[in-house]
């Protein structure tokens, strides 16, 4: 009943960004990225680990600066789409710069 409760309430996130997307393309932007996200992550962490605090710890210290990769993607992504790229190659080059930031990311927490 936990698993289907954080599947639930995630994609009531994801189609309630999609949806405003519709109309309003930088408010999905915004919700997509909100710490809503972040916050959920915190309470299912909590409820697995006891709320231990070196786990709570871990992961907003990982999350602070894994904001670094997110928005070097999202850079990509825009800078991608001025250039008239399709979605295919945007997200190919957001997802390769992503993944280089992200696993510099886990090199410097080490």
């Amino acid at each position: 009943m936990h698993l289907l409760l954080k599947i639930i309430l995630t994609l009531a996130i994801i189609l309630t960004a999609t949806t405003i997307g519709r109309k309003w393309p930088s408010l999905a932007g915004l919700v997509g990225v909100m710490p809503l996200t972040g916050a959920l992550v915190l309470v299912w962490l909590a409820l697995d680990s006891g709320s231990d605090p070196r786990v709570m710890q871990q992961f907003t210290w990982g999350a602070l600066w894994g904001l670094l990769p997110t928005v070097l993607f999202f850079l990509v992504a825009w800078l991608c789409f001025r250039k008239g790229l399709p979605l295919s190659m945007v997200l190919a080059a957001s997802f390769g710069a992503w993944l280089v930031a992200a696993l510099a990311h886990q090199w410097a927490l080490r």
